[in-house]
C-alpha cells in the first residue's frame, strides 16, 4: 500500500512524505489528530480508554464514564459492585457493623444498613430476646445449650469426632468440642487443678499434670 493510498482514520486526510504516523490497532492517525475525544489533547504517556470506537484519555474516560464509589469517592476502574443504591469498589463495600468485606459472601439489608448474615443474625437475636448459635451463627428459635459463655443449638452442639450431641461436660480441645469418651480415647493429660486439658507443655508431679502456669 502506497503512502498515498492511506488517509488519517479521524480527518481522512493523507500524510506528507517523511510525515510521523501514529499506528494504534491498525488504524494510522496524522499526530495531531491523535488525541482524546473529548478535551482534544495528546493522551499522557499514550494511554488511552476507548469507547464506543471513540478514544479518551483517563481522566475523561472516568468523569465521562467510569462510576464514583460511594465509600472512598474515587472513580471505579474494573469491577463494580452495585448494592444499596450505590456503586462501589469491591473492597470498599464492607458489612457496617464488624467490616468484613462483602463482595464475595453477600449481604443482607438492616435498617438501611448492609450487613453480613452473622452481623444481621446477631442483632435480629438481640430484638428478639434470642441467642446466636456459635457453630452455625444462625438464631436459635426454641432451645439453646450454653457452654463456656456461647449459646448452640442442642443438634450443633455435637462431639467433633463420633458426632453425638454433647452435655456440659463436653471437653474442648484446640477450639474443637468432643464428648467424654473420645476425649479420653486422646490420652489428652488433665490438669489437677483446674481441670481443664493440656494442650502444651505438661508438668508432672505429686502423681498429677499440670498446667505449667
Amino acid at each position: 500500500m502506497s503512502l498515498g493510498s492511506i488517509v488519517c482514520f479521524r480527518c481522512n486526510e493523507g500524510f506528507e512524505v517523511n510525515e510521523q504516523i501514529v499506528n494504534s490497532g491498525g488504524e494510522v492517525w496524522h499526530q495531531q489528530c491523535f488525541v482524546c475525544a473529548q478535551c482534544f489533547r495528546p493522551f499522557p504517556d499514550g494511554i488511552f480508554f476507548e469507547f464506543e470506537n471513540r478514544k479518551y484519555c483517563e481522566h475523561d474516560f472516568h468523569v465521562l464514564f467510569a462510576p464514583c464509589c460511594a465509600k472512598c469517592g474515587e472513580f471505579i476502574v474494573g469491577r463494580v459492585i452495585k448494592a444499596m443504591n450505590n456503586c462501589w469498589h469491591p473492597e470498599c463495600f464492607k458489612c457496617e457493623s464488624c467490616r468484613t468485606v462483602l463482595a464475595d459472601v453477600g449481604f443482607l439489608r438492616n435498617a438501611g444498613r448492609a450487613l453480613c448474615r452473622d452481623c444481621n443474625n446477631r442483632e435480629r437475636a438481640a430484638g428478639m430476646d434470642k441467642y446466636v448459635c456459635h457453630k452455625c451463627k444462625g438464631i436459635i428459635d426454641e432451645g439453646h445449650i450454653k457452654y463456656k459463655g456461647e449459646a448452640y443449638h442442642p443438634y450443633h452442639f455435637n462431639c467433633k469426632n463420633c458426632s453425638n450431641e454433647l452435655t456440659t461436660d463436653a471437653r474442648e480441645v484446640k477450639g474443637e468440642l468432643y464428648c467424654l469418651r473420645c476425649h479420653d480415647k486422646m490420652g489428652i493429660p488433665i490438669c489437677g487443678a483446674c481441670r481443664r486439658p493440656i494442650e502444651e507443655r505438661v508438668v508432672t508431679a505429686l502423681g498429677k499434670n499440670w498446667h505449667v502456669e
